[in-house]
Parts: C-alpha cells; sequence; structure tokens
C-alpha cells in the first residue's frame, strides 16, 4: 500500500459513514472500518484491522467478492443486491457497491466498500409480496402511463393471462372490453388531470376481457398508491361469475320447488277428481256390460256395447292420466307394448284431432311380451306425443307424428319422430337433464323427459333424442322384452263354486252394481253401505271375502279391513279394497291390500276375487 498519509482522509470518510463501510487493501486486508460494520460483525475495530476479509466475512462471500477483482483493478465499480450468507448467521438481503480507490499515479491501491443492510425492508416487501400472491381476488397494479406493474396469480387464473406476458403493457389492451376501452381511457385521463374520480375507492361491477375472447362480471376496486416513482392505482378485482352462477341455481331452485308443489296440488285435485268420475264410471261400465251379457235382441246389444265401449274409454283415459301423477315405484308384469301405445294415443287423440295432426303408426305385428310396468310405460309414450303435438302447434300444414314399434331380438324399438322444428343442438346434450326444457315460460316444466328417461332406464332400457328424417325430432326407445312370460289370460268367472261375498260402499249404485256383477257368476252378495254396518252383518253370518270401498264416512276402507282381520284372521286376508282413487289410494294403503280400481270391467272383479280367495 502507499503512503499511509495518501489514504489517511478516505479513512476519516470510511469511519464517518452512516453505511457499513470499509477500505481493503489489494491483498483483502482492513485497512479501515466504521463503527456501522465493527457493530455487525460483533468485533472491535482493533481485531479488524490487517485482518484478511476471508477471516471475517467467511468463505463463500469472499469467494464473491474475489470474483470481481479483475474488474476491480481494472477501474470498473462493482455492484450486487442479493441475499448473503454471513458464516453461520441467516442470509441478510443487502446492496453493496465496491469501487476502486486510486492514488494520485491512477493506480489502483485499495477498494472501497459501502453495504446497505435491506434485510427488514425485503422482509417486508416479500409478505406483502405473498398476501398478493395468496389473495382469492386478482390484485393488477398499473402505473400512471396505464402499464402493468404487477398481475398476481388470482389475475392470472381469473383473466386467462400470464404475468411475465402483460408486465408493461396498457391494462386497457389486456382485459377492458373493445366497447368499454374507449369510456376507460376518457375517465384515466381525466382523474390524471382533475383528480376527479368516479370510480376510486368505490364497488363497481362491470364487464372484463377473458384471454379466449368472451365477456364476464367483475367487481373492481380501485385505489390510489403513492411510490418512488410516481402514482400508482392498484385494482381489486372478484370474478362475479360464480355468484351470479350461484344466484341462478337459487331461482331455479325456487322455481322448481314451485314446480313440485304444483303437481303435488295437481295430484290432490286429480286424487279427488278421480273419485268423483271413477264412481257414476264404475256404475255404468258395470251396468251396460250387465246390458250387453243378458240383452234378449241385437240391437239392445249392439247399443250396450257402445255405452260400454264409451265408459270403458273414459275409464281408461282416467286411469291413464291419473297414473302420470302417481308416484310409486316400476311394479312389473307381462304386458303388451301395443295396448300400452293404444291407451297412450286414446289419450292424446283429441289433441291431434283438433290440431290437425295426422298420425303414422307402424307396429310389428309380432310384438313380443315385455316384462314392464303398463302405467310408466304409458306415461312415457304419452309424455312424448304431447311433446310432439306441443312442438308441431305453430307448424304450418301438414303436420305430422310417426310411431313405429319393431320386434328386435333382445327385446322391442320403438320411435316418436314429428316434422316441427327439432331439438336445437345446443339444447341436444341437455334435453334429458332435470328442469330443463326449450319451451317457452309457462308451458313446460322441464321434468317430462327427464321423468321418461328415469323410466326407461328402470326397465334396463334406453332412449335416445335426435333428428328425425322429417326435419323436427326423433325419440328412440329400446325396451328389453325381460323376463315376461305370457300375458295370463284370466278365466272369465269362478262358476265351479259360489262364495258369499260382503260388499261395502257407501254408494249404493256402485255397491249395488258390483254385486250384480258377481251375482251374475253365481256368487251371494250382500251389501251394505258403512264399516259399522258390515261389522254387524259378520257377526250375522259367515263370508268367504269382502269388498270394501276406501272413502267412506266414518270407518273408512282401511280401518274396515283392521277391523275385520282383528275379529276374523281368516276373512281378514280376504279383504280387497275397492277405489276410485288412484293416486292417494296406492300411497295409504302403502301395498298391505290387494285393490280393486275403478271403473271395473267384470273380468277385474273376477280376477281380484281370484286373487282373494287363491289361498
Amino acid at each position: 500500500m502507499t503512503d499511509d498519509l495518501d489514504i489517511a482522509p478516505l479513512v476519516r470518510l470510511v469511519e464517518g459513514m452512516p453505511l457499513r463501510c470499509s477500505l481493503v487493501d489489494m491483498e483483502h486486508r482492513y485497512v479501515a472500518v466504521n463503527d456501522a460494520l465493527v457493530e455487525h460483525m460483533g468485533r472491535t475495530r482493533e481485531t479488524m484491522i490487517g485482518v484478511h476479509v476471508r477471516e471475517v466475512i467467511g468463505e463463500a462471500v469472499y469467494n464473491l467478492m474475489l470474483s470481481w477483482d479483475a474488474k476491480l483493478a481494472a477501474g470498473e465499480t462493482m455492484r450486487m443486491e442479493s441475499w448473503v450468507p454471513y458464516g453461520k448467521d441467516a442470509p441478510r438481503y443487502i446492496h453493496q457497491s465496491v469501487m476502486p480507490y486510486r492514488d494520485n499515479a491512477g493506480r489502483v491501491i485499495a477498494y472501497l466498500s459501502m453495504t446497505e443492510d435491506l434485510t427488514a425492508l425485503k422482509a417486508a416487501q416479500q409478505r406483502a409480496q405473498s398476501i398478493v400472491d395468496s389473495s382469492l381476488d386478482a390484485v393488477v397494479v398499473i402505473n400512471e402511463a396505464g402499464l402493468v406493474q404487477e398481475f398476481n396469480p388470482a389475475a392470472e387464473r381469473i383473466f386467462g393471462h400470464a404475468r411475465a406476458d402483460v408486465m408493461g403493457r396498457a391494462i386497457g389492451d389486456i382485459i377492458v372490453p373493445l366497447h368499454l376501452r374507449a369510456a376507460h381511457a376518457h375517465g384515466f385521463a381525466r382523474y390524471l388531470s382533475t383528480g376527479v374520480a368516479h370510480v376510486l375507492g368505490r364497488r363497481v361491477e362491470l364487464e372484463a376481457l377473458h384471454a379466449q375472447g368472451h365477456h364476464f362480471p367483475i367487481e373492481l376496486t380501485v385505489v390510489e398508491l403513492q411510490s418512488d416513482t410516481g402514482r400508482l392505482f392498484a385494482a381489486h378485482l372478484r370474478d362475479l361469475s360464480p355468484a351470479r352462477d350461484a344466484a341462478a341455481e337459487i331461482a331455479a331452485q325456487r322455481e322448481r320447488i314451485h314446480q313440485i308443489e304444483k303437481l303435488s296440488a295437481m295430484g290432490s285435485l286429480l286424487a279427488g277428481v278421480a273419485h268423483e268420475l271413477n264412481n257414476p264410471l264404475a256404475i255404468l261400465l258395470a251396468q251396460a256390460t250387465l246390458l250387453r251379457e243378458r240383452a234378449a235382441d241385437d240391437d239392445v246389444r249392439r247399443r250396450a256395447e257402445r255405452i260400454e265401449a264409451a265408459a270403458g274409454r273414459a275409464g281408461r283415459i282416467v286411469k291413464s292420466f291419473l297414473a302420470m301423477a302417481r308416484q310409486k315405484p316400476p311394479a312389473r308384469a307381462p304386458t303388451s307394448i301395443r295396448a300400452v301405445l293404444d291407451a297412450a294415443l286414446e289419450m292424446t287423440a283429441y289433441g291431434r284431432r283438433s290440431a290437425g295432426i295426422e298420425l303414422k303408426l307402424r307396429v310389428d305385428p309380432g310384438l313380443p311380451t315385455i316384462s314392464a310396468d303398463a302405467d310408466l310405460l304409458g306415461q312415457v309414450i304419452a309424455n312424448l306425443l304431447i311433446n310432439a303435438q306441443q312442438a308441431l302447434t305453430e307448424r304450418p300444414d301438414p303436420r305430422g307424428i310417426r310411431i313405429s314399434i319393431a320386434r328386435q331380438a333382445d327385446g322391442i324399438a320403438l320411435e316418436v319422430a314429428d316434422n316441427g322444428p327439432g331439438i336445437p343442438d345446443a339444447a341436444m346434450a341437455r334435453i334429458f337433464d332435470p328442469y330443463f326444457t326449450t319451451k317457452p315460460a309457462g308451458v313446460g316444466t322441464g321434468i317430462g323427459l327427464s321423468i321418461c328417461r328415469n323410466v326407461v332406464e328402470q326397465h334396463g332400457g334406453r332412449i335416445t333424442a335426435g333428428r328425425a328424417p322429417e326435419g323436427g325430432a326423433l325419440f328412440q326407445l329400446w325396451l328389453p322384452q325381460g323376463d315376461a312370460g305370457t300375458l295370463a289370460a284370466a278365466t272369465d268367472s269362478l262358476r265351479g263354486a259360489a262364495l258369499s261375498v260382503l260388499i261395502v260402499d257407501d254408494e249404493p249404485d256402485v255397491g249395488e252394481s258390483l254385486a250384480e256383477v258377481l251375482a251374475a257368476d253365481g256368487h251371494i252378495t250382500h251389501v251394505v253401505t258403512s264399516g259399522a254396518a258390515a261389522l254387524e252383518a259378520m257377526r250375522a253370518q259367515r263370508f268367504d271375502a269382502v269388498f270394501a270401498d276406501l272413502r267412506m264416512p266414518g270407518m273408512d276402507g282401511a280401518a274396515l279391513a283392521a277391523a275385520i282381520a282383528e275379529a276374523d284372521p281368516r276373512l281378514g286376508a280376504c279383504v280387497a279394497i275397492v277405489t276410485g282413487d288412484t293416486v292417494a289410494g296406492p300411497a295409504r294403503l302403502g301395498g298391505s291390500l290387494p285393490m280393486l280400481e275403478k271403473p271395473f270391467l267384470p273380468e277385474d272383479v273376477r280376477a281380484a276375487l281370484r286373487r282373494l280367495t287363491a289361498g
């Protein structure tokens, strides 16, 4: 080193520096150190002067400094900002500048080092950055030029842009929709020039632009920050799409509940209507049948047949309609799919005729019997027919529905097609979803096709939707034959033995009609109009079977059946409930008692009696 006088002013300068400062000779030994450095190193000035730098700062930091020697010797100033390990202590974040010191001849004779410890500041910045990075909301910071200075991970996720791709770019070109960019630029420029803010410090809802090009709703809050480089504007943005979707789902759920309540009320109403209609229909059908069987001439027989057919048709329509409102698991039995189709066609015939819709029917004559619930399958076919009729309402003539049923090796295939507008492509994937409908508000509930799919799948089948060759909708069903066996061909009567039958019905005409059907087969009947009278009759004579109406004042049919079982267990096992309430009736009985539904044909009565006395 040169004479001490050459560096004496520099030594005094080092010792007076507020930052950590040292002067190191060309052999890397301390020449001068200030109090800040001595205190940081936990030493005294005497234990550092003349000591090699390696012994004080450690091997790792020394090797870093050593790599600067060539540039320092050439007169270049070196700067560094980084985490630096100091021996066994925790790393410190420092900003260090090392500059060469020259003598009067221009030779580098020492290195002047100044170090600023930024550990606390860096830790605070990292904490703040961690908060920003972990925020569930997007945080976007821009400068006065509108250029992005920060774009946190939530912003990347919400807007679909990578941080590296947007830093330094104009925010208006990134997340502001094209139709809002002029207003955004004008508002930002107005605030910078006048200080009048319309958005700053408020929560506002706006449209934003996603990287993929679609718009979505956001909630925006903007605050102004001061920095060394000027004003910054930090925006907190929240994607409102999940909240809007949740609100829409809640509204849809409310509508579904409303529809369920309406259907429930409709079911209750139908139960009452069924009871009121089925009682007179039972009388009409039974009397027409008896009249036909006892007619003295052909003219009376033909008239009776016409009355019987009309009453039977009315009864089938009521039963088919009520089956749609009945909630029950599938009850499979050998079923003729042609009979199910005919019932559905009969129930929906008026709508087709009044709308001028032509029906084309193609049915394989060799259809097998299948194992199915006739009521539920009838509901499926009727729903498809009604949907087709509604789709054709606003279409010009000719309007047509085509139905075909064909036998296959392992089941049957049924098609229902129309020449209406068809199913929109966007709706095709959701057409069987619950509460999804393409019909106008107030026309459909969106549950019909969902129920159809459930019923078909419960039968082990499948249903698909597509486009018909006619241009309209096409629904294709496949149903397995299952273990159907053969349709039970019930014998017309039990004429081999006369039975004593007790009939209980609060409407005498219904009871008498049922009695006449049984009497025609040679059975002995006794008709009463109340449960109390039935128990009294049981004490007076012996009966082989009981037919009891479900709805009666005082003691109803279910209570009477329980009383009979308690008084006479043998007869209690031979009680059938007669009801026109095909919605609430099965639910009330819970499947515990045989049931005869009104209106009934003689063969229905005979089959019910056969079931009661089979044991």
